[in-house]
């Protein structure tokens, strides 16, 4: 029975980043037709619809294998809300794809090197997302983007964390916050699981069943002066994730209900 477990364990795991993949190019030829063709006010709504629909479908395939938990409906709570940036910590490749799956008009900030990436490329550049790459550019783009109304995903450590609780910050998020004067909303993502973290071989196997739980916390007001605001912002992470692995250990995210 144990080793069934794990074959079958093997296959939530791999078959599903294989459906994601297959997600992902099934849209590719699409968007590469449409993108040259459609406006900004048409190519954007619809390109995050389509990514927010994908990445939805497959988390709701890997909450039905009952190996995998996610409990994150608390960003639905975000839902036609105006412009803000949205600050995750980081812990795992998957943090965009959940964010993302709850919410139809997300900028993304992404490595500029993915934007011309097989799976993620013509998908991105339809729904407008936004290079990291050149920095100056990077925040220029956001700044104007919040003009249509849009929530801006930024990951405040900008790579996925790899000293607990989070790693050093880098000063964007507090600099166009400051110029778009829009609020800061922060998201703790917690996780039972090494699993994708940096580091980890993409197919090696993690212990089974990981849970994945997402809570929103305290939104910001625009800064005055970004550099006190990332001291206090990464303060405010620090303690938030300390805190809630605390009062929630980490084994116990697996009772949760998938939402």
């Amino acid at each position: 029975m144990r080793k069934l477990v794990a074959v079958y364990d093997y296959a939530v795991l791999y078959l599903g980043l294989t459906w994601l993949g297959v997600l992902c190019l099934a849209w590719t030829p699409f968007a590469m037709v449409l993108n040259p063709i459609l406006p900004d006010k048409w190519a954007r709504p619809l390109g995050r619809w389509v990514i927010m629909a994908a990445f939805n479908l497959y988390i709701k395939s890997l909450s039905a294998s009952r190996r995998v938990h996610f409990d994150i409906s608390a960003l639905d709570a975000l839902r036609g809300e105006g412009p803000m940036i949205i600050a995750p910590n980081h812990p795992c490749i998957l943090d965009a794809v959940m964010v993302i799956s709850r919410l139809p008009n997300v900028a993304c900030v992404m490595k500029t090197s993915l934007k011309r990436n097989i799976f993620l490329g013509a998908g991105s550049r339809l729904a407008r997302y936004i290079g990291s790459e050149p920095l100056r550019g990077m925040m220029h783009s956001a700044v104007e983007d919040f003009q249509n109304g849009s929530h801006l995903l930024l990951f405040p450590e900008g790579t996925r964390t790899t000293q607990d609780p989070v790693n050093v910050f880098s000063g964007s998020i507090g600099i166009i916050a400051n110029k778009g004067q829009v609020p800061v909303q922060t998201v703790l993502i917690e996780t039972d699981s090494q699993y994708l973290r940096k580091g980890w071989p993409l197919f090696k196997k993690a212990p089974m069943p990981i849970a994945y739980r997402i809570r929103l916390g305290k939104r910001f007001d625009p800064p005055t002066n970004t550099q006190a605001f990332m001291t206090e912002l990464h303060d405010y992470f620090a303690n938030e994730l300390v805190k809630g692995s605390a009062f929630h250990p980490i084994g116990s995210l697996g009772k949760s209900n998938a939402k």
